[in-house]
């Protein structure tokens, strides 16, 4: 099951199948992407993923991983992440293997506690991660991490992946959760915007997409309560509008 709460502006998504270390099949993968719609319905401002018990995610269920339907149910489930307006948070609560590795990059930062650890490896098992995974470990990480994970199907702890930048910060859910509620306080156009474009460096500077984002930002009723809290020496209390 995933268990799904929105608490004072902090959705927390939760994989709780915990008889197969958090394993993903077809139909976690559904409900998955259905929490996160969820969470955001009800106004959650930030998002903490976490896996139930001792792992984050062990990886793909190997029952259902050759069939035909995982590799879009996976995809689905890392897209509805990807694509929320908001920040999303991994609290990576132990090992993150495989399809656990590609949930925790999807997400926009990730704290990692020290039981936590790290790895790609389709190489022992005949399968691939799409180009999209493997450019964004390079991304967050350096092409180097992204050679070991994938070419020597290294497995990295907590420690290492904060070091190459796989990881923001080690903590527990619980520090997770903390740094969700400072996020989800924080403007939320910005932050839509900021999340767009550090995500979609294949655009050019001036696309649209982009341009329409930014804007919205300095033409924002939020934009002016940051003026008005200054002058007051007050926090601010944005609407996101």
């Amino acid at each position: 099951m995933i268990n799904a709460s929105v608490t004072g502006g902090v959705g927390l998504v939760e994989l709780d199948r915990q008889e197969r270390r958090n394993a993903l099949d077809v139909e976690h993968c559904g409900l998955l992407a259905a929490a996160v719609a969820e969470v955001l319905a009800a106004g959650a401002r930030a998002i903490v993923v976490t896996g139930a018990g001792t792992s984050f995610c062990s990886g793909a269920d190997l029952g259902e991983v050759y069939t035909d339907g995982f590799r879009d149910g996976l995809y689905t489930a890392l897209h509805a992440i990807t694509e929320a307006r908001v920040p999303v948070i991994a609290a990576v609560n132990g090992p993150a293997i495989g399809a656990g590795t590609q949930l925790a990059i999807a997400c926009d930062l990730r704290v990692a506690a020290p039981e936590a650890v790290f790895g790609v490896p389709t190489a022992k098992i005949g399968l691939a991660v799409d180009p999209w995974t493997v450019h964004r470990i390079a991304q967050l990480a350096g092409g180097g991490t992204a050679r070991a994970l994938l070419l020597a199907c290294d497995q990295i702890d907590a420690d290492l992946a904060r070091a190459r930048g796989l990881v923001d910060r080690i903590g527990s859910t619980a520090d997770a959760l903390a740094l969700a509620a400072e996020i989800a306080a924080l403007a939320p156009l910005t932050l839509a915007y900021n999340k767009l474009a550090a995500d979609r460096t294949d655009l050019p500077v001036d696309a649209p997409e982009l341009l329409a984002a930014f804007e919205a930002c300095w033409a924002s009723a939020d934009l002016v309560e940051g003026q008005r809290a200054r002058v007051a020496r007050r926090a601010p209390v944005f609407t996101g509008r």
